[in-house]
């Protein structure tokens, strides 16, 4: 994993580090490990760095154009440890929504339909407003609630600050700016999306 982060001099030779982490990690967890510990993967430390191994794989495999083979592995993670520690959904969720995978997207915020933060629901509210719903609008607000820099950025008005150590502030800037890193792509092939975030949200006032 380390390899991967520190000493890959590309996305290719990361993605190859974290194959051979993953790989590794199976090998050490054990088959007797994965039936004993699906279904609360994270809650033993000893299969963390697997875990961790395996999200870094999706991001690359992504990052290489193997679309399919990334949200496989997602998905696969998800099913070890539905608790999603890891905030694994809200790649998966980037990935099904870039890729138009409406049907799995849509079974995957009722998975996760009690989750309130912003990063879910703009993407609740991206995908209401594609499908014309009554609620696109009340989701876009209580998006905006959690956090209102997002429609800054995507109109241009505001530039995007990602967070530099992977860490975010809710609410902050650099939670939209991780959103819209993985997720501003859909919003701008969406036509109209992008104006009707901004009217939506342009007269709420912060409540904090």
């Amino acid at each position: 994993m380390l390899l991967a982060e520190e000493d890959a001099r590309s996305v290719e030779q990361a993605l190859a580090y974290y194959r051979r982490g993953v790989e590794g990690g199976e090998q050490a967890i054990g088959s007797q490990g994965f039936q004993e510990y699906a279904g609360h993967f994270w809650g033993f430390l000893q299969t963390r760095p697997y875990m961790r191994a395996r999200q870094g794989l999706a991001v690359a495999l992504w990052a290489t154009g193997q679309h399919q083979e990334a949200i496989g592995h997602c998905q696969a993670m998800l099913e070890l440890n539905p608790n999603d520690n890891q905030g694994i959904r809200y790649l998966l969720a980037g990935y099904l929504l870039a890729l138009g995978l409406t049907a799995a997207l849509k079974q995957l915020l009722g998975q996760f339909e009690d989750d309130g933060t912003a990063m879910w629901l703009y993407t609740r509210a991206l995908l209401a407003f594609r499908e014309n719903s009554p609620e696109a609008n009340s989701l876009a607000e209580a998006a905006w609630s959690e956090n209102r820099y997002v429609p800054e950025i995507l109109s241009g008005k505001r530039p995007l600050v990602a967070s530099r150590d992977g860490y975010v502030t809710m609410g902050g800037k650099d939670e939209a700016g991780e959103y819209l890193r993985d997720n501003g792509a859909a919003w701008r092939a969406t036509p109209g999306a992008i104006e009707w975030l901004v009217r939506v949200t342009s007269a709420m006032v912060p409540n904090r």
